[in-house]
C-alpha cells in the first residue's frame, strides 16, 4: 500500500480526526487538541463521513472560527478511509490520530513528541482512560478501565513503559507511514493494530508511554454498546482469518465463552431428556457448566467490588460486562468462519443526542 501522494512534510504536528455524528462530543473533542502547547505548528485535520445529526455544521462552525482547523470528505464513513484522506491532506511530519469520543489530557502532544525522540520509535501511544456520566456510561466505563472487561491490554491501564504490540490512537513519523503505507482500508475495525504489525514487521518500534493519557467517552446505550462490540469482534476475527497466531491469545477468550454457553445449552437439554445421565451427566457438568457458573460468579464479583457505583450502576454492570463478552465472541466467530466482509460499527451511524456537561 505505497503512499502515492508523496510530499516530504514540514516540521510540526498534524492531529487527524475521523468524525460521523460526533455531534455531542466533537467541539470537547476538537478543544481538547487545540490547546495542547506545542513548540511546533499544528493542524487538525477533520475527515467528514455524511452526519445525520449536524456534525457536519459543527465542525465547518469550528473551522471558520479557527485557520488551524481543515476539512476533507471521507464519503465512505469509514474510519481507515477518513485517517488515509486526513494524513494525505495533512502537511507536517508529525502524525496524531485523535478520536471524536476522545479528549487528550493537556501536555499529551508534547509528551509524545518527546518519547518519540527518545525512544526512536515509530510510533507511541499511552492509556485509554475511559469515562461516563450516566450509571450505564459509568459502568462501561468502569470496563474498559479493567482487565476482566477488555481483557488486559496496556493501553487500558498498563503502568510500564516500553515497546508494546499496538498502540491507543497513536503518534507516528510520517516518514515512516510513507514506507510501511498508510492505513488498510479494507479493515473496518482494528485497522490501528494491523498498521502496527506492518509498522514493527518493517523493523521499528511502537511504544507504550503510561503518562500519556486519553479520555474515552464509551456508548450512551445498551444497543450501541453490543453493535460495537460485535463489529469489533467480527473484524478481530477477519484479522485472525488474515494473521493467524500473530493476534494474542487474550482475543480467542470470548469466543469460548459462547462456545462453552452454547455447549452447556445443549448438555442441559440433553439431561433434561434423559438421553445423557449417571456419571457421563456429572462429568459432562464438570466440564460445561462448571465454568459457566464460575463465569457467573466473576460478574457478580465485579458488579459487587467496591468502586462499582451506585445501585443502577452496579445493576448495568451485570448486564453490561456478559454483553461486552458475548457480542464481542459473536462477532468474533463469524468473522472466524465467513469473514468480517462488510460489517460496519452500526452505532456510529445513529445520532449522537446528550451532550457533555
Amino acid at each position: 500500500m505505497p503512499h502515492d501522494d508523496f510530499h516530504a512534510p514540514e516540521t510540526g504536528v498534524s492531529f487527524v480526526m475521523p468524525v460521523l455524528n460526533e455531534r455531542a462530543y466533537l467541539e470537547h473533542a476538537v478543544a481538547s487538541v487545540l490547546a495542547q502547547e506545542l513548540a511546533v505548528p499544528a493542524e487538525l485535520v477533520l475527515a467528514l463521513g455524511p452526519s445525520s445529526d449536524g456534525t457536519t455544521q459543527v465542525a465547518q462552525r469550528l473551522a471558520a472560527a479557527d485557520e488551524r482547523i481543515r476539512l476533507v470528505d471521507n464519503p465512505a464513513a469509514h474510519i481507515p478511509v477518513g485517517l488515509n484522506a486526513a494524513i494525505r491532506a495533512s502537511r507536517y511530519a508529525t502524525i496524531v490520530r485523535v478520536d471524536a469520543h476522545s479528549e487528550l489530557s493537556p501536555g499529551y502532544a508534547a509528551r509524545a513528541l518527546e518519547t518519540l525522540e527518545r525512544t526512536g520509535s515509530a510510533n507511541v501511544g499511552g492509556v485509554m482512560h475511559a469515562e461516563g456520566r450516566t450509571p450505564f456510561q459509568k459502568a462501561v466505563a468502569r470496563l474498559y478501565n479493567s482487565p476482566v472487561g477488555l481483557g488486559g491490554g496496556a493501553y487500558h491501564g498498563g503502568t510500564h513503559e516500553g515497546e508494546a504490540e499496538s498502540a491507543y490512537l497513536g503518534v507516528m513519523r510520517r516518514e515512516v507511514l510513507d514506507e510501511v503505507g498508510l492505513f488498510d482500508e479494507t479493515i473496518r475495525r482494528g485497522e490501528d493494530w494491523e498498521l502496527n504489525l506492518r509498522i514493527r514487521q518493517a523493523g521499528y518500534k511502537v511504544w507504550f508511554d503510561p503518562t500519556l493519557s486519553v479520555t474515552y467517552w464509551p456508548r450512551e446505550s445498551w444497543l450501541r454498546l453490543a453493535r460495537q462490540f460485535r463489529a469489533t469482534g467480527a473484524w478481530r476475527g477477519e484479522l485472525v482469518r488474515r494473521f493467524g497466531r500473530r493476534n494474542g491469545i487474550r482475543y480467542f477468550a470470548p469466543p469460548a465463552l459462547v462456545v462453552l454457553l452454547g455447549l452447556a445449552v445443549v448438555t442441559g437439554i440433553l439431561q433434561l431428556t434423559g438421553v445423557v445421565s449417571g456419571w457421563f451427566s456429572v462429568a459432562l457438568s464438570l466440564i460445561v457448566h462448571l465454568p459457566i457458573l464460575l463465569y457467573v460468579a466473576l460478574v457478580v464479583a465485579v458488579a459487587s467490588l467496591r468502586g462499582g457505583g451506585g445501585p443502577r450502576q452496579r445493576l448495568w454492570t451485570l448486564a453490561v460486562l456478559p454483553t461486552m463478552h458475548l457480542s464481542w465472541g459473536l462477532g468474533f466467530l463469524g468473522g472466524v468462519l465467513r469473514g468480517a466482509r462488510d460489517t460496519v460499527d452500526a452505532s456510529r451511524l445513529g445520532t449522537q443526542n446528550t451532550p457533555l456537561p
